[in-house]
């Protein structure tokens, strides 16, 4: 089937190359301007100014370290560039020019929907702002969102794969509609305790239900990183801390199940780095940022566990069966 994607802004309704009676093909996304902000990286303590820009259809999401000799470094957010993924996710290209601390834009450039954008970062890391996605999410807003002349296209999983490390583990599954998670947790730290959930991930259910979830450790843990020269921008300004049955910000949690909601912001955010969105399964009990990198690995390994499909606005198929036959004429 043959759309006319040459008039973005008439895309809400049939136009003459679609047949009535059929859904329309989703168009990529990109930003509508460039936008800016500054803020610390939550492991180098570095000040750093991270600014979006919009990029042309099939560029995906790309990295740019303006801050080297030559500033064009560029690092494809995907898979092949991450070199580290034991406290967070670390990009890098072939020279070993790395960026590091990319899951929460990530994550906010999948609950936006943004499939190509250019990240400049002047700096080594990614700015933690408040240790959520939502900072990232209003200023994508504040941006706007551009719909591009070429079709999206999803990932969608067709075989389960399961990856056990421990008493941790990660599985995809196949689904209908988008992708879902759910994710299990279970600490030492009363505050913390056993904690479950489960989304499907669509833009609002992220907005308002995940992409404010902070990340968290342990007090004890961040006098140990520090002490490595590791978590030096850490603060409660930026993360949740906690020590037993204490949490130490003073404005307490944002939802009841933040810790877990977080390490589902922390999977999307992972799961992007496959280029597309997902139409599957995903589910963490216990598990990081390394045990997600090794199942993505296993899944993309295998080209029979998954197929690039198109993506279909199931709204404007069900609009159209809402209407009357004359009204399609």
């Amino acid at each position: 089937m043959n759309v006319d994607f040459s008039n973005p802004e008439r895309h809400d309704t049939a136009s003459p190359s679609l047949s009535p009676l059929s859904p329309r093909l989703v168009p990529q996304k990109t930003l509508k301007t460039s936008i800016g902000c500054t803020g610390v990286g939550l492991h180098s303590g570095s000040r750093v100014a991270l600014k979006l820009h919009p990029a042309p259809a099939d560029t995906g999401i790309v990295f740019r370290r303006v801050d080297l000799v030559g500033g064009g470094a560029e690092i494809p957010a995907r898979w092949s560039s991450v070199t580290d993924s034991r406290l967070c996710t670390v990009l890098a290209d072939e020279h070993g020019v790395s960026v590091a601390t990319v899951e929460h834009l990530m994550a906010a450039f999948y609950g936006m929907g943004i499939d190509n954008a250019v990240v400049e970062v002047n700096g080594p890391e990614v700015p933690a702002m408040d240790g959520s996605a939502w900072p990232f999410m209003f200023l994508m807003e504040c941006a706007g969102v551009s719909e591009l002349q070429a079709p999206r296209r999803a990932l969608r999983i067709s075989k389960p794969k399961t990856f056990v490390n421990g008493a941790k583990r990660v599985s995809f599954v196949p689904s209908q509609g988008e992708l879902s998670v759910e994710f299990e947790i279970d600490f030492k730290a009363a505050a913390i305790g056993r904690q479950y959930c489960r989304y499907a991930i669509d833009g609002d259910t992220f907005k308002s239900e995940i992409s404010r979830a902070r990340t968290f450790g342990l007090l004890s843990e961040v006098t140990a990183l520090r002490e490595a020269g590791l978590a030096r921008g850490g603060s409660l300004e930026n993360a949740i801390v906690v020590d037993g049955e204490r949490i130490l910000n003073d404005e307490g949690l944002r939802h009841a199940n933040e810790f877990v909601r977080h390490k589902v912001l922390d999977a999307i955010g992972d799961l992007y780095l496959c280029g597309y969105p997902i139409i599957g399964h995903f589910s963490g009990v216990r598990s990081s940022h390394a045990d997600t990198a090794c199942l993505m690995r296993q899944i993309l390994a295998d080209p029979t566990g998954w197929e690039l499909v198109d993506l279909y606005d199931t709204d404007h198929a069900a609009w159209l069966a809402a209407q009357p036959l004359a009204a399609l004429a």
